[in-house]
């Protein structure tokens, strides 16, 4: 009973925020009332129908003016659709914008420790916020229109034929009830294909991300037998959503094909008065073609409810996927307040780190004070927490006990020091663009004496020397055509080019040849002059440049 209920509670809160993340400023009322004249419309041709009928024994005269409101009827109806559809398509596309930059907002402030890979983020940007497309352009104005336009249709009828509207509502019951089971077998279904499709594109936008890797150790095959694998999932996922679609339009047939046959009968004996049982009404053959001809407009909106089933069930799958991903958003921080001191230090008190989900800390009880204007190494095994100990500085990992000073300061109030820190991390980023473009990540205006100096200072003379067109020479994503040592060197640029009291550095030198990192490592002593300095090494040589070396992980 407890897990019907949660499922039920879980239902809620996916439509709750559902019906809040498509806003789409009045569209959708639009869109329906669009379908509502459609239905009205589909009256009109009906009425001219049956009086063309009527008078084609009277000759084209008296046919003509019926003929008029059945074409004219016909032509408002295709118009009232191709708007309707317009006006849908419109607000989807401003519901699914808005979506979008919420989504985007939110997995870029993510909570410290989120474990969604990009590939999962950029799958629910792209996929899952454009599945709720269909659910604002067709669903939501279809189920609103069904509401209303059947009692209409039903209305017109019953003002003809109360017997043949009776006959209508008659078959409507057990095709609700058709269609709401078939419904909930194909939300499992559907939301089953989500989840097979978000570890496709996820699989695949990694693995994208990785290719030079798995070229390199030659795990192509491996990695393509992976995807096909995931891919079989999801077709399979596919299958199984359509079969339960079909089920639903086959239901919806077989009512509107039985309503209609009843309607035809009954108004075929009734006109040729050999109904085996009395009747309160005597057709006339207008009436009875009014009826007959108006009698699968009864079913026209719930088609357009089934046809947009899929899409109600699909939006709702990727709502609860996308809920999931802005409930990780991290609180807004507070404005970032101004630090007292022109060169503060920075004081660690006790501290640990342990991440979400994880048993073992990844740093404990640590304390260290690190005064200003100083260099201090952190070294130690892999696992020991170095890195953990920078991240938390830049609010990249969660402070789970203890307390960090930075000046007078708390790093609660501050949040991060980010803001004041210049940073290069163990890879450094390399965006699209020129060596320039990526120098002025860190400081958008910064002049060109400036750019030249940070340039000089890190050593980067060499690299511009070798590119033809200095430092406007384009790069790719990847640093094609640099090496690691470069790479590191445009990123202590970067850090000189940010004037910033704090500067934090994680193995700036692993995986250099010894040549090129005593080159760096004079490169770094020049950029810690005048800076709150923390260097998370294993490199002997390059912590012999700080005043304070800490060992983490020894304890263990």
């Amino acid at each position: 009973m407890n897990a019907i209920a949660t499922n039920k509670e879980m239902a809620q809160a996916r439509r709750r925020y559902l019906k809040a993340a498509v806003a789409d400023g009045g569209r959708t009322r639009q869109s329906t009332a669009l379908l509502l004249l459609d239905s009205i419309a589909a009256i009109g041709f009906a009425g001219g129908l049956a009086g063309a009928v009527v008078a084609l024994p009277s000759g084209v005269a008296a046919m003509l003016p019926y003929a008029a409101l059945a074409a004219l009827s016909g032509g408002v109806r295709g118009l009232f659709a191709m708007l309707s559809a317009r006006m849908g398509a419109e607000g989807a596309h401003q519901a699914k914008l808005r979506l979008r930059h919420r989504i985007v907002d939110a997995a870029l402030h993510r909570a410290v420790g989120g474990t969604g890979t990009s590939g999962t983020l950029m799958s629910a940007v792209v996929d899952e916020v454009d599945a709720i497309d269909g659910h604002v352009a067709r669903f939501l104005p279809a189920r609103q229109a069904a509401a209303l336009a059947p009692l209409i249709v039903l209305a017109a009828t019953a003002f003809a034929s109360p017997v043949a509207a009776g006959i209508l509502a008659a078959t409507l019951l057990p095709f609700i009830l058709a269609l709401a089971l078939a419904g909930g077998a194909a939300a499992d279904e559907s939301r089953r294909q989500f989840i097979a499709l978000a570890r496709l594109s996820g699989l695949f936008a990694d693995r994208l991300r990785a290719l030079p890797i798995v070229l390199a150790f030659r795990a192509e095959e491996r990695e393509a037998q992976a995807l096909g694998t995931a891919a079989d999932e999801l077709a399979r996922r596919t299958i199984r959503v359509l079969r339960m679609a079909f089920l639903s339009s086959g239901a919806l047939e077989f009512f509107a094909a039985l309503s209609v046959a009843l309607v035809a009968v009954y108004a075929g004996f009734n006109l040729l008065g050999l109904l085996p049982f009395p009747v309160p009404e005597r057709l006339s053959l207008g009436q009875a073609f009014f009826v007959l001809a108006l009698a699968p407009e009864f079913y026209g909106p719930m088609r357009r409810l089934a046809a947009a089933y899929h899409d109600r069930q699909a939006a709702e799958t990727a709502a609860e996927r996308l809920s999931a991903i802005e409930a990780a958003r991290a609180p807004a921080a507070p404005p970032t307040p101004a630090l007292s001191e022109r060169l503060p230090g920075i004081r660690f008190e006790h501290v640990t780190i342990r991440y979400p989900g994880e048993d073992r800390a990844a740093l404990s009880d640590v304390s260290l004070d690190v005064a200003p204007g100083k260099i201090v190494a952190l070294i130690g095994p892999s696992g020991s927490g170095k890195s953990s100990l920078l991240h938390l500085l830049l609010g990249l990992a969660p402070l789970s006990g203890g307390r960090v000073r930075i000046g007078d300061m708390d790093l609660g109030e501050l949040g991060s020091i980010a803001p004041f820190a210049a940073w290069a991390g163990q890879a450094p980023l390399i965006i699209a663009g020129t060596i320039r473009d990526n120098l002025l990540l860190a400081r958008p205006d910064a002049s060109p004496q400036e750019i030249a100096e940070a340039v000089r200072a890190a050593g980067l003379g060499p690299l511009l020397l070798k590119r033809r067109c200095g430092i406007d020479s384009p790069i790719d994503a990847r640093g094609g055509g640099l090496s690691g040592g470069e790479r590191r060197r445009i990123a202590l640029a970067r850090a000189l080019l940010k004037p910033a009291p704090f500067l934090l550095l994680d193995e700036p030198t692993a995986h250099l040849d010894a040549a090129s990192e005593a080159d760096l490592i004079a490169t770094i002593t020049h950029a810690c002059a005048g800076r709150t300095t923390l260097i998370a090494t294993h490199s002997a040589r390059l912590a012999a440049i700080a005043d304070i070396v800490v060992r983490l992980g020894e304890a263990e």
